[in-house]
């Protein structure tokens, strides 16, 4: 077959042809018809003069801004703060104030672990000091056990009872060791059993602060040894161990008695009382 050889369609095909045709005339013919509106034209836009120095002054005038007036708040006055002092929860000012816990009676003590040696030493002995005072010594809280022994210690106490039995072993000529050692136990068993009398008989006391009481009250017979082991006169040993007993009885009187009931009152000083005595003895007799 050569190239100008032409091969002759089937009717079908033919009539395909035909349709396509024509659909594609009628196409043309309805978009010629159809003239869609023009779109219409855009509003002109306004002009930004633009100037090439800046200082020229523009024609369009400076928007105005209005401001806002906002009314100020109302002052109120501060009510004055007046200040607190330590002293206000400390001291009362009247009889119907409460009374507030200082440092040195049943509050929380201060954390003592990090203060030096020596600090603790100076408070040690201020409070020994203070409460020798109030048990020993004339003063107007002798007559209220709780407030001249709220802040009992045990050291004060035992520096005491370890003096006396030291004054009186240098008092004796022979067995020194024997000496202290019997002073020592009688006057520590002593205060642990008058302690527990107090308490048998229904006495409101503490077991300690009880113990410290009996220990302070040996101060004056402490004063009487050491005198005695000064001078060694047996009339002048009487003197001062009188003055002395008589002493520690009446710093020991008030506090045993408002203790137990006033009914019981001499089974309580009845032996505080024979123990002095015992002391006293001691001191007079040991050569």
């Amino acid at each position: 077959m050569s190239h100008g050889d032409t091969i002759p369609l089937h009717p079908s095909s033919q009539s395909d042809i035909d349709e396509i045709e024509n659909l594609i005339y009628d196409s043309v013919q309805s978009s010629q018809a159809t003239v869609l509106p023009a779109r219409p034209p855009s509003p002109p836009r306004a002009s930004i003069p633009v100037s090439s120095s800046p200082f020229i002054n523009s024609n369009i005038p400076p928007p105005s801004y209005q401001k806002a007036t906002v009314s100020a708040p109302s002052k109120q006055p501060v009510p004055a703060v007046l200040p607190v002092s330590s002293a206000d929860f400390s001291t009362p000012s009247g009889g119907d104030a409460r009374q507030g816990i200082s440092s040195d009676a049943f509050g929380s003590p201060a954390n003592t672990l990090t203060e030096p040696v020596w600090d603790t030493v100076k408070r040690d002995l201020s409070r020994i000091v203070n409460n020798l005072k109030l048990v020993v010594f004339p003063n107007p809280y002798r007559e209220d056990p709780g407030k001249a022994l709220r802040d009992w210690d045990l050291w004060g106490p035992f520096f005491f009872i370890v003096f006396l039995g030291l004054a009186l072993s240098w008092s004796a000529s022979v067995k020194k060791s024997e000496v202290f050692a019997v002073a020592f136990a009688m006057l520590a068993a002593g205060a642990v059993i008058l302690t527990l009398n107090v308490l048998l008989l229904g006495g409101h006391i503490i077991f300690f602060q009880s113990l410290s009481l009996l220990g302070y009250c040996l101060f004056p017979l402490d004063v009487g040894a050491l005198i005695c082991l000064l001078k060694d006169n047996v009339i002048l040993k009487v003197i001062v161990v009188s003055v002395t007993l008589a002493w520690s009885s009446w710093a020991a009187y008030p506090f045993m008695s408002a203790a137990v009931n006033p009914r019981r009152k001499a089974l309580a000083l009845y032996p505080v009382f024979l123990m002095y005595v015992s002391v006293g003895f001691l001191i007079i007799a040991i050569d």
